[in-house]
């Protein structure tokens, strides 16, 4: 067991002076006296050939190991004298009672002398390594001894698997503190003259404040500790007070005795200090001032890597919050919450997204996508097909046809770019959800009596692995349904399949949804607030642990309120010159129930200038519609696919005037396209007293009988 610890304790100390150097790989090698040769007993960065180089030196060899055994003393030659494909050797003589009884040696990229901080750490390695090959007496053996041994081992293994600057306090929190009887750790950088805190375990948040943005001048023990780069052992608060004087603020108000102030130094520059700090007075031996300071160097270099990576995933990740919809819109037909939780662990942002669009006539798009893998790239393809996306709902075309254009934009960004995405329209006043699939799992539908269904649908390939036609499928929604639309990393994880997560997913909303207050809630605010708490419910149930997910998780609950029959009238037109008239006659009737007298003059003109150009340029069936909601939205539907046009009329010109009327009088304007022909539809802005439900709207529809017949 105890030869065991012993080569346990020699690779950490080859791992540690590789570290120090910033070299390829180093050994050590005992001396064996016997017969004049060095014997490999521990390495780091050897494979193979290059390993079974190394294993057996004549101690007279021109090699940079036994030079330094011969000199008793540190060398660093180039190359490595056994054509093994070193740049250079940096070699030191491992101490014992009666001489050298080893050597530690450092393989490295590129030749260069070490600096005196080096140096000295690899004479502390040197002593360290001298206890175990059994030259140096015993200061660290025993169970103490032992136990540092293989906590610093592991301490090796955790900090080369730290990503983040937090799992590098968390690794020295858990392997450096107990085997020290350490109970206090503070990591600081220095930046911009000033020292700041990144993490710190065993202080109060008080104390760790004091300590935050210090500068770095009103410091003394850690600008004396960066300056020199040597560690500072202060055994108890006197001798800090004594050192110190002018310390004695910080000195009085931190709970601990005696401090370690450890240097860290990365890529040959101060980056900081590792302070490691204990609640009684303490004194340090040799072994543990050894340990500490060879340490120091090790967590430099992997804090230093940590923080490269955690500003450039602080870049990706805001990048991506930066695509997403900042605040999602209130719509008379929908109200919406979202929530979007980014994979706790792993390297990468993804590419999950959501929005909700307004589209004419109250209608409303939902779409929630995954851009699959992670990465920069992958969040900027999601930027960009969020942005395509919200072009082309804009062009009112319907779901399947939006995804054959997506589907050719994914196609035209590379063979390795995918994306699944649900696209959905919800028509308030037909009462439908119209919606295409690519990979994408489908909604789920919460109705008012708290029942859950999912549909049973089968969706397309992605995009950019799908080929057109996308199939368009359609559900009939009760008024106040909820739509709940996720991404895969929501339901799905490594101890749960998809199935199973979404019906997860539907007890869940079984449970909580049924009877809340969202269905039927008096005012706006009332329904946000009840859907961000079922999100919340909803993240929370599924995503219980999210610190340990690997995806990134999306979700979008919509809660969707379709149009009151009293707000909606519509005519059917013949199509000659008297259906102007006719349409004049009816807005003057509607609007004057709808008691929107005061628009009559306004909306009479565009109705006749939008009825005019249907008669004169388009084709049956004609027919007018007219919406109460916020504004007051009016529609001419026909039988043609001709696109109309503003035309920049002449001086002289007699005509190509009356879209530019219809421009002038409404707050905007559009056209759509319907599989049998076209809508031209116009909006106008109403007084908040005006707008369905006051007076006479959904509260006066409640009260109707449900049988009303609605378009």
């Amino acid at each position: 067991m105890r030869a065991e610890k012993d080569g346990e304790t020699l690779a950490l100390v080859a791992r540690l002076a590789a570290t120090c150097l910033g070299g390829t790989g180093a050994l050590i090698h005992r001396h064996d006296r016997d017969v004049g040769r060095l014997r490999l007993v521990a390495a780091t960065g050897l494979f193979g050939e290059s390993e079974r180089t190394w294993a057996d030196l004549p101690d007279d060899q021109d090699a940079a190991p036994a030079q330094a055994l011969e000199r008793g003393r540190f060398v660093c030659v180039a190359g490595d004298g056994l054509g093994a494909g070193s740049a250079a050797c940096a070699a030191l003589p491992i101490p014992g009672a009666d001489g050298p009884i080893g050597v530690l040696t450092v393989l490295t990229a590129e030749p260069g002398e070490p600096d005196e901080v080096q140096r000295s750490l690899l004479h502390a390695l040197t002593r360290w390594a001298g206890a175990r090959l059994g030259g140096a007496g015993s200061s660290v053996s025993g169970p103490s001894g032992a136990e540092r041994s293989v906590q610093m081992g592991e301490l090796t293994t955790a900090l080369a698997e730290a990503v983040t600057s937090r799992d590098v306090v968390e690794a020295v929190a858990q392997y450096v503190l107990p085997p020290f009887g350490a109970d206090g750790l503070v990591f600081q950088i220095l930046e911009g003259g000033r020292l700041h805190v990144v993490g710190s375990a065993g202080y109060p948040q008080e104390f760790i404040s004091l300590l935050d943005g210090m500068p770095l001048a009103a410091h003394l023990p850690v600008r004396d500790v960066l300056r020199t780069r040597t560690p500072r052992f202060l055994e108890a608060k006197a001798e800090v007070a004594r050192r110190y004087p002018t310390m004695k603020g910080i000195n009085a108000a931190s709970p601990k005795e005696a401090v370690v102030f450890l240097p860290m130094i990365a890529s040959g520059r101060s980056m900081g200090l590792c302070v490691v700090s204990f609640s009684r007075p303490r004194s340090f031996s040799n072994e543990e001032r050894t340990l500490l300071t060879a340490l120091s160097g090790l967590v430099g270099q992997s804090l230093e890597r940590a923080r490269l990576y955690d500003v450039e995933h602080a870049r990706a990740r805001e990048l991506q919050r930066g695509l997403l919809p900042r605040m999602l819109p209130r719509l008379p037909a929908a109200r919406a919450a979202a929530r979007y939780l980014p994979a706790g662990r792993g390297e990468e942002v993804g590419g999950d997204w959501y929005d909700l669009i307004a589209l004419s006539a109250d209608r409303v798009a939902m779409v929630i996508g995954d851009v699959i893998g992670h990465g920069i790239a992958e969040a900027a393809t999601m930027g960009r097909l969020r942005t395509a996306v919200r072009t082309l709902a804009d062009l009112e075309i319907p779901p399947d046809e939006l995804f054959s254009r997506l589907n050719d934009l994914v196609s035209d960004l590379g063979e390795d770019f995918y994306a699944t995405c649900l696209y959905a329209v919800f028509d308030p006043v037909a009462r439908t959800c119209t919606y295409s699939l690519a990979g994408h799992p489908p909604p789920v539908i919460v109705h008012p009596d708290g029942t859950v269904h999912s549909p049973d649908v089968a969706p397309d390939p992605p995009l950019g692995a799908a080929k057109p036609p996308f199939e368009t499928h359609q559900l009939q929604l009760p008024d106040e349904s909820l739509l709940v639309l996720y991404t895969d990393g929501l339901v799905e994880s490594p101890t749960r399949d998809a199935d199973q997560g979404l019906a997860q997913l539907r007890q869940l909303l079984s449970r909580t949804a049924a009877g809340t207050v969202c269905f039927g809630a008096a005012d706006e605010d009332a329904d946000i607030r009840c859907l961000e708490e079922l999100s919340d419910t909803v993240v929370s149930g599924l995503l219980p642990d999210h610190e340990t997910t690997t995806d990134d998780a999306g979700l979008l609950i919509v809660h969707a309120r379709c149009t009151a029959a009293h707000d909606v009238a519509s005519l059917d037109l013949p199509n000659d010159p008297r259906a102007a008239g006719q349409a004049r006659q009816y807005v003057r009737e509607q609007l004057g129930a709808w008691g929107l007298g005061d628009l009559v003059l306004t909306t009479e003109l565009l109705v006749s200038e939008l009825v005019g150009n249907v008669v004169r340029h388009a084709k049956d069936p004609v027919r007018l519609r007219l919406l109460r909601s916020r504004s007051l939205i009016c529609e001419v539907y026909d039988g043609s696919l001709t696109t109309p046009r503003i035309r920049h009329a002449g001086h002289t010109d007699e005509g190509g005037r009356g879209l530019q009327l219809v421009a002038a009088l409404s707050r905007r304007w559009g056209a759509r396209y319907l599989h049998d022909g076209k809508c031209i539809w116009t909006e106008q802005d109403l007084e908040p007293a005006q707008a369905a439900g006051v007076p006479g709207g959904r509260e006066r529809e409640e009260a109707r009988s449900d049988d009303h017949p609605r378009e």
